[in-house]
């Protein structure tokens, strides 16, 4: 399961992406041009080009679903995936024009608005963060708050995302840090100690390798409101070409729909970009984000999944800006537009 603790490899300001690549059409992918974005009288579709922040997995289930269920073929597109991985820096895909769409994070588009990076996030898949601290039972540990003076294993990039949003709201503090190296064995040794994980990776491999089922703490359930799999572009795409960025978006929010009423066709082609994904480890993800409401939870009930609100940002970037994450002075509406997104359920389902 090692391969699959992506938040090894994210280091805030920055998302790793790799080369594999899946194409809607068996054609390689290309940047998008300014160029109005319909399909010619001959059925020419556009090609586009979406970076993915990980190897393939059900978290990236409905993009793949969008391919397989011939969506964006409907919406005129020719979509690639280019899977991620842990050596290249996603922002500089995007900026360069390596990719047309990239999977984001809330917090990374912030820090692109304070470092003058031109990039937009235009929705947002997952309403809740699935980064997760987890202990062991019968430990007396029943809430997040009881983690508190606990020894927390947890890796250098908590320390700029969620750890400060700890410490300011439940009073962390730095000596209960540990550095967490990706084992879970430390974890493992210490029943007093708590360590972070990802929602649907994680816990199943401590249920594996530590015959017990972990308790789990989904941070977004206590007040951490990071958006994530976002879907980020470049300004000049949204200013030059807003029918792709709608039609990438629309056909996408679909695919997630899709993926979600039966993943059969999505997971064949996430295992054909990914050899090492199992059966188990897709059934266990997609359990888990519908049970914790991971897309479809708060906003996203009735505006559709991938919705935005002006007041979730502003809560979020206040919290960490009173975290110290963030410059209070930063104009951080500079890193979303809602124009593409809040639709309603209803007509992504339709």
């Amino acid at each position: 399961m090692a391969r699959f603790n992506r938040r090894r490899f994210i280091q805030y300001g920055s998302l790793a992406t790799g080369t594999g690549l899946l194409a809607a059409c068996g054609n390689t992918a290309e940047t998008t041009t300014d160029t109005p974005a319909e399909p010619s009288a001959a059925g020419e579709l556009q090609k586009v080009t979406f970076g993915t922040n990980w190897y393939a997995q059900a978290e990236h289930g409905g993009f793949y679903q969008a391919i397989a269920a011939d969506i964006y073929r409907e919406y005129g597109l020719d979509v690639t995936i280019q899977m991620g991985g842990p050596q290249v820096n996603g922002t500089q895909l995007l900026m360069g024009g390596a990719v047309d769409f990239f999977m984001g994070y809330a917090a990374d588009a912030i820090k692109a608005v304070e470092e003058g990076i031109p990039k937009v996030t235009v929705a947002a898949i997952f309403q809740k963060d699935p980064q997760i601290l987890i202990a062991h039972p019968d430990q007396g540990i029943k809430d997040l708050v009881d983690l508190k003076g606990k020894p927390i294993f947890i890796s250098k990039a908590a320390n700029v995302t969620y750890w400060p949003f700890l410490a300011a709201k439940y009073g962390f503090t730095d000596d209960m840090k540990r550095n967490y190296n990706f084992n879970p064995g430390p974890f493992l040794a210490d029943k007093n100690s708590a360590q972070q994980g990802y929602l649907s990776s994680e816990p199943l491999a401590i249920a594996k390798e530590g015959g017990f089922e972990p308790m789990v703490f989904l941070l977004a359930d206590y007040g951490y409101t990071a958006y994530a799999t976002t879907i980020e572009t470049r300004q000049e795409i949204v200013d030059g070409d807003p029918d792709l960025v709608q039609r990438f978006v629309d056909a996408s929010i679909k695919g997630w729909y899709s993926y979600f009423e039966d993943p059969s066709l999505g997971n064949e082609l996430i295992k054909q970009d990914n050899p090492e994904m199992t059966d188990e480890q897709l059934a266990y993800s997609l359990e888990k984000m519908q049970e914790y409401g991971i897309a479809i939870s708060g906003d996203s009930e009735a505006k559709g999944i991938g919705a935005m609100t002006d007041e979730r940002w502003k809560t979020f970037f206040e919290d960490m800006s009173t975290a110290g994450i963030f410059s209070a002075d930063t104009d951080y509406t500079q890193a979303y537009t809602l124009e593409f997104v809040n639709k309603g359920a209803d007509f992504y389902q339709n």
